[in-house]
């Protein structure tokens, strides 16, 4: 029986031996490439292991992601996605018997949200000198390797590459040791790195870290 399109989405499959943590910054990078993320649940209860839900804010992005990483070799596990059967099922399955305090949590939800518009205010006013000092960052020739700056510091070569194997021609991540926040990203062509480049440059792996992208020198 097809369940309803939800904006909640149930994976399985899911590597068990990634560490919580790990695991919940890795789906996040996965799956805010389609839209805006508001929560992911992982536990690793004995009822739990192995699976995962991604709570979007927009349908349409909940239904991209289904159908664009069925099947996605996520720390080499297919994953096998589906929508959740109600948009509750979250709090239903994980939590149990705590449905009351998630009201609760709701309800504070809710009070946080205006707090939370205003704490954005002042990066949206900065954005402009931001966005024009990407601008001019001055671009290498075009190159089959690109180099990744201003990664955050939980930074991994599997978030990296799961970001990057999308894109056609991905060979290789090279982490440079001792330094967290860059990284070598390698494709069989400069065309290739070129479409990779553009489609995630600014891409945001946490909520502060925009990632910038150029071509490698040569």
């Amino acid at each position: 029986m097809d369940i309803r399109p939800n904006h909640t989405i149930y994976i399985n499959n899911v590597n068990d031996k990634v560490k919580k943590e790990e695991l919940k910054r890795s789906l996040y990078a996965l799956f805010s490439q389609f839209g805006q993320v508001i929560e992911i649940v992982a536990m690793k209860t004995m009822k739990m292991r192995g699976q995962a839900f991604v709570v979007f804010k927009e349908l349409a992005a909940a239904t991209n992601a289904l159908r664009q990483l069925q099947g996605f070799p996520f720390y080499n596990k297919p994953m096998r996605i589906q929508y959740a059967k109600t948009d509750s099922e979250v709090i239903a399955k994980v939590k149990g018997t705590y449905g009351d305090k998630e009201k609760k949590k709701d309800k504070k939800k809710k009070a946080q949200e205006p707090a939370t518009s205003l704490i954005k205010k002042p990066a949206a006013g900065s954005a402009a000198p931001v966005h024009s000092a990407a601008v001019q960052v001055p671009d290498n020739p075009p190159n089959y390797i690109l180099f990744l700056n201003n990664l955050p510091e939980e930074t991994n070569e599997m978030m990296l590459s799961m970001l990057f194997n999308q894109f056609p021609g991905f060979k290789e991540v090279r982490l440079v040791p001792g330094k967290h926040d860059i990284s070598f990203v390698e494709f069989e062509s400069d065309t290739q790195a070129g479409v990779a480049k553009d489609a995630l440059q600014g891409f945001r792996i946490t909520a502060t870290c925009a990632m910038k992208i150029t071509y490698a020198k040569k």
